[in-house]
């Protein structure tokens, strides 16, 4: 009895894809999740303010993980707009005192 399988090349496998993005995802949020209760505990009494903390660490926990899961996907995280300051030489710079 022979195997005839067929092997998928890497970047056409989604199903690994996926196993590595659920992966990352529950990862990092659980890490920043506990980060967060860790610095709620050191630096907040209020248990409204301790759970916002974990809160905000669960967001940057999954913020982080949909951005690399974007990239894994190919997709392109979101882009920040350039600066619309026109940058000036140093040698323009007037310094008033």
């Amino acid at each position: 009895m022979s195997d005839n399988k067929t092997i998928i090349p890497p970047q056409y496998d989604v199903n690994a894809k996926w196993d590595a993005c659920l992966d990352l995802t529950v990862r990092r949020f659980v890490y920043s999740s506990l980060g967060g209760a860790f610095g709620a505990l050191l630096l907040f009494r209020s248990p409204v303010s301790r759970w916002a903390s974990v809160a905000f660490g669960a967001g940057i926990g999954i913020g982080s993980a949909y951005t690399e899961c974007s990239q894994l996907f190919g997709g392109s995280p979101a882009k920040l707009a350039a600066s619309k300051f026109a940058e000036t030489p140093a040698s323009q710079v007037q310094v008033i005192f």
